[in-house]
C-alpha cells in the first residue's frame, strides 16, 4: 500500500468534504454538525499547510491548520485538523499525514501546534501523542453535541526547530 501525500488543491474539496462528513457522523471528531461550504472552510484554514493522502489515486485522508487568532503574537500557533476515511483508519495514514503536517508547519514558521480532541477519541489522542504532542489539560463541558455537554482534551506540540529558539 503506497500512501502518497500531496498538497491539497481547490479541486480536492469534494473528497475532503466527504471525509469530513464521515468524521462529523461519528460525533467524536468535531463539534461541527455539517460540512461548511468551501468558501468558509477555505477562509478559516491556512493555505500553506493543507495536505491530502492518496492510495491508488483515491483520497484517504486530509490534514490542515487553522490560525488560533488574528493577533500577530499568535502568528506561529495553529490548530490541527486531521481526518482519515472510515475504511482506512488504523492503517498508519493519520501518522504519515500528521508527521508531514508538522514538518510543513515548521517550514512555514509555526512554533506551536494545538489540537482539541474529545477524550472518547482515544485513537486520535494516541496518534497526536505518538507525534510529539503532550496533553495540556481538559476543557470540561466546553460545548454541546445534540444537547449533551462534551469535554475537550487540549494537546500541544512545541517545535524544536522554529519560533522561540
Amino acid at each position: 500500500m503506497d500512501i502518497i501525500i500531496e498538497k491539497m488543491t481547490d479541486n480536492d474539496w469534494q473528497s475532503v468534504a466527504r471525509i469530513y462528513r464521515e468524521g462529523i457522523a461519528t460525533q467524536n471528531a468535531t463539534f461541527e454538525t455539517s460540512v461548511p461550504v468551501w468558501e468558509l472552510w477555505d477562509k478559516s484554514h491556512l493555505r500553506e499547510c493543507r495536505l491530502v493522502a492518496r492510495i491508488d489515486g483515491l483520497m484517504t485522508g486530509w490534514a490542515a491548520l487553522s490560525p488560533v487568532s488574528d493577533r500577530c503574537v499568535y502568528g506561529g500557533v495553529a490548530e490541527v485538523s486531521i481526518y482519515v476515511t472510515d475504511h482506512q483508519r488504523g492503517k498508519g495514514i493519520g501518522k504519515i499525514l500528521l508527521n508531514r503536517l508538522i514538518k510543513e508547519s515548521e517550514e512555514y514558521g509555526i512554533w506551536t501546534l494545538q489540537a482539541g480532541i474529545f477524550p472518547e477519541n482515544s485513537a486520535s489522542i494516541k496518534l497526536h501523542i505518538s507525534c510529539g504532542f503532550r496533553i495540556v489539560g481538559i476543557r470540561e463541558k466546553i460545548g454541546k453535541i445534540n444537547g449533551i455537554w462534551r469535554d475537550v482534551m487540549l494537546l500541544e506540540r512545541r517545535s524544536n526547530i522554529t519560533g522561540y529558539l
